[in-house]
């Protein structure tokens, strides 16, 4: 079946989430996560979090996708045999140094790579099964040729953004922020540089565009891709993910439903799926 991954940046977003129909969702706690300036989630609120996920049927994945520094080594250890005692569902990372520590001390944990890992083809995928990741979030900037080869022909799980705000740098991997903003968005503290105002000139300060394509030329439009879904689920992927943990809970309801709506009622594919019937897709 295929998964709808839905985003939390707190518990009542979460709520909105599961109440909404995802079958999974991603969220952080306080730290090492790439939205520090999300509400995120205590360690309380996590291991409350997983037991409202799972009495409801959802899995929840937690994100400790941030690049690690030396001192945050032995933390990091602690916190990662934490998620595997309230018996989160998955963690996410990026940092390859993460990934060893993960699989030593929770080997049973499932890990699965950020698309800030800019993961673009399948001998990327193939790499990082020999290291033990059981799902890869591709890269945002691959076409659906590209991720139906890749997914058809891997051995470990493939999951995509489907909707929401989308970075105008590689895989959200920016230099830009610490350049500009003073803050690194692989330290999960982006100042969102590409969404300020610019201009585009010669040596001279001339301006080469006119008024009509406005100013904020480095600020991609959201996601959207419900009218690919026939197309992107043809292609065989495992999940669907929906980003905005910066957003409101009201938002986070109202995108789920819809991609719920379109895929199918979720316990009627739970039912389905065990009868071999998949014709909701």
């Amino acid at each position: 079946m295929i998964e709808l991954l839905a985003p939390a940046g707190n518990f009542d977003a979460l709520k909105a989430a599961v109440n909404a129909g995802a079958d999974a969702v991603y969220l952080a706690g306080e730290n090492f996560g790439a939205r520090a300036y999300a509400q995120n989630f205590s360690r309380a609120d996590l291991t409350d979090a997983v037991k409202f996920a799972h009495l409801r049927g959802v899995k929840i994945h937690v994100t400790t996708n941030t690049i690690l520094s030396d001192d945050e080594l032995e933390n990091f250890a602690e916190y990662i045999k934490f998620l595997r005692n309230i018996n989160v569902d998955a963690v996410l990372v990026q940092d390859l140094g993460a990934a060893k520590i993960i699989r030593t001390v929770a080997p049973n944990l499932a890990l699965h790579a950020s698309t800030q890992m800019t993961i673009h083809n399948l001998e990327g995928v193939k790499f990082l099964e020999t290291l033990g990741f059981s799902r890869v979030v591709l890269s945002r900037e691959l076409s659906l040729a590209e991720i139906e080869n890749i997914a058809k022909n891997s051995a470990i799980e493939t999951e995509i953004f489907i909707h929401g705000a989308i970075c105008v740098c590689y895989s959200g991997q920016c230099l830009m922020s610490s350049m500009i903003g003073g803050r690194s968005g692989n330290r999960g503290r982006c100042a969102q540089p590409c969404r300020l105002p610019y201009k585009l000139v010669d040596a001279n300060g001339k301006n080469f565009l006119d008024n009509s394509v406005g100013e904020y030329l480095l600020s991609p439009k959201d996601f959207n891709t419900l009218e690919l879904l026939p197309q992107i689920i043809s292609a065989g992927v495992d999940s669907l993910k929906i980003e905005g943990r910066m957003k409101r809970p009201e938002y986070v309801a109202t995108v789920v439903k819809v991609y719920r709506d379109y895929l199918g009622n979720r316990e009627q594919v739970l039912t389905n799926q065990g009868t071999g019937n998949r014709e909701q897709y």
